[in-house]
């Protein structure tokens, strides 16, 4: 089978660099641009892949002299999906030593307000130590 922009493969990658990842796929060897790894900001590649990592790509380019132009981010991978975070309601219970469900919520709200009170406080506290100065010419 022959790279066709647009096609979907799988690919081992064979080389790191700081702009990007260099994929093997079909026996040639093709780049992921760093812009092209994930759907979120890439500071650092590494972060994100290792060598010898099989990855899904898309073929974005194939140009006249052979030089292939990959992306992981529109291959249709699914992103790592961020889970809400889920409460043990037994350990809860336990570990507060309340009964039922009326006094997990009274403490979950009064956990959350001094919580909000906090970050309140502080974004209140950032605006004071810097003024800007207006110069009358």
């Amino acid at each position: 089978m022959t790279l066709m922009a647009g096609s979907i493969v799988e690919g081992k990658v064979v080389n790191i660099t700081n702009f990007g990842a260099f994929v093997e796929v079909e026996g040639k060897t093709g780049l992921v641009h760093i812009s092209e790894v994930s759907d979120t900001f890439v500071k650092n590649v590494n972060d994100h892949l290792k060598e010898n990592d099989i990855v899904k790509v898309k073929v974005i380019s194939v140009d006249d002299n052979g030089k292939i132009s990959l992306s992981i981010k529109q291959a249709g991978v699914p992103k790592k999906s961020i889970k809400p975070m889920e409460i043990d309601w037994e350990k809860e219970k336990s570990k507060a030593n309340v009964s039922g469900f009326e006094d997990i919520m009274t403490k979950f709200l009064k956990d959350s307000e001094e919580r909000f009170q906090d970050v309140k406080k502080h974004q209140e506290g950032k605006g004071r130590g810097y003024s800007k100065k207006t110069s009358s010419y």
